[in-house]
């Protein structure tokens, strides 16, 4: 299998450097990864070194508590798209969900989708906060509201992703929409196992690992 394609190449620490970043983009580019995923800070610089590549520049919303305004959210996926994001990755509002304020999640998600327009739109559920049950209410939220697609975790939250969330939400969301797992995604066997559960797309600091087969160093997203 040509795993490149489903890589989200994957910085999202707050002491990554522009050395680190440029690491990241060059890597990314010699794998033909589908995109690199760095904080809003770093995209106008991970533009200018992936232009004329078909890697894509993918940014986080409301990133990792998912507890901003709605406001805030379209804004700064707004700002990420005019540096040159052709990706975001919101947090949904976990507080809300857990409230049963379904209106206000499902709001909110719209609210990023219109602000980010034809720009692929990912929600992550930060699915360790939540119940089966939860996790299905999102997705269909996210249905609702016009995401393109549901993913797992921050790799900030309580655990990652598992093979069993991949599966209920692949059921939740049927075929129209990707599903990305990300958090602990981080070698070979596992990629393909989430793969193989209906994840579309794989966040992850391992990508080189997983695409050589070779065992991952050190610790990551």
């Amino acid at each position: 299998m040509n795993m490149n394609a489903y890589i989200d190449h994957t910085l999202l620490k707050p002491e990554a450097t522009e050395t680190m970043i440029d690491k990241l983009c060059e890597e990314a580019k010699a794998h033909d990864f589908a995109s690199v995923c760095v904080n809003p800070y770093w995209v106008a610089r991970s533009a200018k070194l992936l232009s004329g590549t078909n890697v894509k520049v993918c940014t986080v919303i409301g990133f990792p508590l998912g507890a901003n305004t709605s406001a805030v959210k379209a804004a700064e996926t707004r700002d990420a798209i005019a540096n040159g994001a052709t990706e975001v990755d919101m947090v949904l509002n976990v507080g809300a969900l857990k409230s049963g304020d379904l209106d206000l999640v499902r709001s909110d998600v719209a609210a990023v989708k219109q602000a980010a327009g034809d720009v692929l739109l990912k929600v992550i559920l930060e699915t360790g906060l939540l119940t089966d049950e939860e996790k299905e209410i999102a997705c269909k939220l996210c249905v609702e509201a016009g995401a393109d697609y549901v993913k797992t975790s921050t790799g900030f939250g309580p655990g990652g992703a598992t093979v069993a969330d991949i599966a209920l939400m692949r059921k939740a969301v049927g075929e129209g929409l990707g599903v990305k797992a990300s958090g602990g995604v981080r070698d070979r066997e596992t990629a393909l196992a989430m793969i193989e559960a209906g994840a579309t797309r794989i966040g992850t600091s391992s990508g080189i690992s997983i695409v050589s087969g070779h065992a991952p160093t050190g610790s990551g997203y």
